[in-house]
């Protein structure tokens, strides 16, 4: 391990960014003063050591406060937490929304993924560069979630507090104004502007967006909050389990694990303390569903994790947000201190005698933090690698403790399973794909949102809803990872079987729509950029295959038929090889679209 410290000092501003998380130091081998008793005995170390999880929160301290991370404020960070500076910087350069090197106070995010590339990202990002001065920095940024309003831009501008404004859909005077006056940028519209929906009597796990105020708990109530929990108390937790056992539900992440199974290993473990870890990292090219919930209906989410946690056991959870998401953080924030005031968090949870809390942690960009893995390893303050499996985190999960890992859909299906009861729920649906699906419909269709239908719907029924528009060429199920399907193949029914037996994935929901305006090359250009760049580079076969993919692609960008035979052969080579040897889903599905592409599609014919 390097323990050696720099001789670098922290500024003011990066100390006082650093004692106001974990306050003011209590020797000098914490950074503070030295004196007479700090020269006989070290104090701390074994205590500092098991607060190596602030480490993140420690990095989002430094960068919120003065825009980037030097090397004295990395050293003091590691003085107070005893953690080896190179693992910190390794750390710190894990993560793209930090910087190590110096770099004006506010940076601007312009979103260049599929959504915002094919709604004209490039001219925004050449009009918003020329338009802004040097006191900004303009970023290129993977999806930023805003998928329904592409173009997006996110401004951030540090100082004590940080403040956040995003643009969009944004213009290049949109993105000037959220960049250059953050304060007086307009308000974001509702979350209920995301669902095309909203108010209709037919939803369910959308029913309260657009119709509650977010920030009201006695509003939630009102519309029937927390009745799940009251139901979960007198059912115990071996009768939830059953109950979401018995509706059916699966993940809603993309590997559809059942989740009553999860639940039910998790609780039956032996070794405690038991966590709760909710994945709201969404961070997969046209995916924004979890945000328009969290947005929308916090307190369901709120709601959903202490039924999860009362239900496997755990005493605490983790909530993993995905740095990108500056008002769904203030959102859960307030949700989270007013289920704490109310007696909905803490100690004594509805007088049940059941304990039961939730800590906010945020990611700093990184699509690799959305495996459960990874996730658990950023929390912990590592960097955010996969682990080999077994063993499984319902086993050894966050802290080598038992960990039950659900991301926000798959959590507040529960709470209509407990309503309504498990029959109802599984009546809707189709009989192994059971309860309603989240669908995230964005790019060539003239309302995109959230949609909210039972599994079965077919695709074209999805798509008529949203508005599809004249000269449809694809369209891409479940994201980046996920694979293309022609015009022709609208009758596929969107469930986890159904698009399976079509050779295609439902992954998360993800629904982009593309006419013939759009050049496919470029398109599959953007998804091979994509994974190469969030690739963690622990497995050979991801860390090279994706830079091969990116690199066959370009050479093909301008070819059709013989010229692009080769390159065609050995992607499809390196894509077999990524399928069957990388440690986790990154690297497994990253050849997904672009076979598709080439097989359905006819990409470079």
């Amino acid at each position: 391990m390097d323990l050696h410290f720099g001789d670098s000092k922290p500024t003011d501003d990066e100390r006082a960014a650093v004692d106001a998380l974990l306050g003011p130091p209590e020797s000098s081998w914490e950074g503070a003063d030295r004196t007479d008793a700090d020269l006989r005995w070290a104090r701390g170390g074994r205590e500092a050591r098991d607060r190596r999880d602030l480490l993140l929160p420690g990095l989002h301290a430094i960068n919120d406060r003065v825009g980037w991370i030097s090397e004295g404020a990395l050293d003091y960070l590691c003085r107070r937490l005893t953690v080896p500076p190179s693992e910190a910087y390794g750390v710190a350069t894990f993560y793209a929304m930090f910087s190590v090197k110096p770099r004006p106070a506010t940076v601007l995010h312009v979103c260049t993924d599929l959504a915002c590339a094919a709604a004209g990202a490039s001219e925004l990002c050449a009009g918003v560069e020329a338009g802004l001065g040097p006191g900004v920095q303009v970023e290129r940024s993977p999806c930023l979630g805003l998928c329904e309003r592409a173009p997006a831009a996110l401004a951030i501008r540090a100082g004590d507090p940080v403040r956040t404004a995003v643009s969009a859909p944004a213009t290049v005077h949109g993105a000037v104004l959220a960049a250059s006056a953050p304060d007086s940028a307009p308000e974001e519209p509702s979350a209920a502007t995301a669902v095309p929906q909203a108010g209709s009597d037919d939803l369910v796990l959308l029913r309260r967006v657009g119709v509650v105020d977010p920030a009201s708990l006695d509003d939630y109530r009102a519309h029937g909050g927390y009745t799940a929990l009251r139901r979960a108390f007198a059912l115990g937790p071996a009768g939830v389990i059953r109950e979401v056992t018995d509706s059916g539900l699966v993940g809603r992440g993309g590997a559809a694990f059942p989740t009553g199974r999860k639940w039910q290993a998790t609780a039956s473990q032996p070794d405690h303390p038991h966590y709760l870890v909710c994945n709201a990292d969404e961070s997969e090219p046209g995916t924004f569903k979890d945000r328009v919930i969290m947005e929308g209906d916090p307190f369901a989410l709120v709601e959903a994790m202490t039924i999860a946690a009362y239900a496997t056991g755990a005493h605490q959870g983790y909530l993993y947000l995905r740095g990108e998401y500056p008002r769904a953080l203030a959102r859960l924030e307030h949700a989270v201190a007013q289920a704490r005031a109310r007696g909905l968090l803490g100690d004594d949870i509805l007088g049940q005698g059941y304990a039961f809390d939730i800590e906010i942690r945020r990611g700093a960009g990184a699509y690799i933090c959305g495996e459960e893995t990874a996730l658990f390893n950023s929390i912990e303050g590592y960097r955010g690698e996969p682990r080999s499996k077994p063993p499984f985190p319902v086993e050894k999960g966050l802290f080598g403790k038992p960990t039950v890992e659900n991301n926000v859909e798959t959590l507040v299906n529960v709470l209509p399973i407990l309503t309504m009861g498990a029959p109802a729920y599984a009546a809707i649906g189709t009989a192994r794909s059971t309860g309603p699906k989240l669908f995230c419909v964005s790019g060539s269709v003239a309302r995109p949102g959230i949609y909210e239908l039972p599994f079965g719907a077919t695709l074209g029924e999805l798509l008529e809803l949203a508005g599809v528009r004249e000269g449809l060429r694809a369209v891409l199920l479940g994201g980046a990872a996920g694979g293309f399907v022609r015009p022709d193949e609208l009758d596929i029914p969107l469930t986890f079987e159904g698009t399976r037996e079509a050779g295609t994935t439902l992954g998360s929901g993800v629904v982009m729509a593309f006419d013939d305006t759009v050049p496919l090359p470029r398109l599959l250009l953007r998804i091979a950029e994509f994974f190469r760049d969030e690739s963690c580079g622990q497995c050979v076969p991801c860390r090279v295959g994706t830079v091969r993919q990116e690199e066959a692609l370009h050479r093909i960008a301008e070819r059709t038929g013989a010229a692009a035979a080769d390159d065609i052969a050995l992607l499809r080579e390196v894509g077999r090889a990524m399928r069957d040897a990388s440690i986790c889903g990154l690297g497994q599905t990253a050849w997904n679209a672009v076979e598709s592409a080439i097989d359905r599609l006819g990409a470079y014919e």
